[in-house]
């Protein structure tokens, strides 16, 4: 199997066979279909600052993230979600790929996809809630070990995804690093359809200035199968959006009569998982005498 034929099979998020439903009475049934969406490390979860554990974790490494992608970006409505993958086909670039933060020592993780959830209303959207706070879109930027050839692959394996996910918080004036994605909503409007970006992007324009600070915590998959094999980290700091460019992404259809809107999972139980964050102060540092915390032996849950 080729990558142009592997990208194909990944342009949805959900990566099963059938139909699930967004609205209360369709996820409570996630589980009858999908065994792992009834399991203990579930997402999305809500994030509170002050019952996260703040240590100095090494930064995450981003590579690749400043480099324009061109001719490699297409978008699709996959009645889910509007999802951008990047076509590497011809092998001529090394995919952007993240390392670092709390991720095993020597292992790269590269982007496969990113895609959106968002709400009919301001007041909801995000799939993640920090501190009370639901913002009205989130974005993932899902990454595969690059042990594992395609996404498929690697719901099998432990730890084998990390996902960064970036708050989109409303102001008036439009955000024009989101233009070469938002020009091109129009042109997947309806289910199935999908267009090339023919703007050159970096990944690193639709990520927040702040990116030092981030929350990581074990999870899974916020759409079916649920696979619990996701390294979660959000970073605290949201990027900008105005209304106008928000309501181009409601504009979307998920069939012929209905709007693609209000596309995120309900909040799940923490349980003993364990938060933490990577918050750089003068505290923190005198805590752990200055010194980067180790993660080899970090432990994730709460005995």
């Amino acid at each position: 199997m080729n990558i142009i034929t592997i990208i194909s099979s990944l342009m949805t998020i959900s990566l099963v066979e059938g139909h699930f439903g967004y609205s209360r009475k369709d996820q409570h049934v996630w589980f009858k279909k999908f065994k792992s969406c009834g399991g203990q490390l579930q997402s999305p979860i809500s994030i509170l600052s002050s019952r996260s554990l703040a240590v100095p974790l090494p930064a995450l490494e981003m590579i690749g993230y400043h480099d324009y992608l061109q001719d490699m970006l297409q978008l699709k409505n996959n009645g889910h979600s509007v999802v951008m993958s990047i076509n590497n086909g011809t092998r001529s670039k090394r995919l952007p790929y993240v390392f670092g933060a709390t991720l095993p020592e020597n292992e790269e993780f590269k982007v496969d996809h990113l895609h959106f959830h968002w709400g009919a209303k301001n007041n909801r959207g995000s799939e993640h809630i920090l501190n009370d706070i639901r913002y009205p879109m989130e974005m993932h930027i899902v990454h595969r070990n690059k042990a594992y050839s395609n996404l498929s692959d690697a719901l099998y394996h432990k730890d084998s995804l990390v996902v960064l996910g970036v708050f989109f918080q409303l102001q008036d004036k439009d955000n024009m690093l989101l233009q070469p994605i938002l020009n091109l909503l129009g042109k997947v409007k309806w289910l199935n359809e999908e267009t090339k970006l023919g703007t050159p992007i970096t990944l690193a324009s639709l990520l927040p200035d702040n990116t030092d600070e981030f929350y990581v915590y074990k999870g899974s998959l916020t759409t079916p199968p649920c696979s619990e094999v996701v390294t979660w980290i959000i970073f605290s700091t949201p990027v900008a959006i105005s209304f106008n460019q928000l309501t181009k992404f409601r504009l979307l259809s998920d069939s012929v009569e209905r709007k693609l809107a209000d596309n995120y999972r309900m909040l799940q139980d923490i349980g003993l998982r364990k938060i933490y964050v990577r918050r750089l102060n003068s505290y923190t540092f005198t805590k752990y005498n200055g010194t980067t915390f180790n993660v080899t032996n970090l432990d994730w849950f709460w005995h």
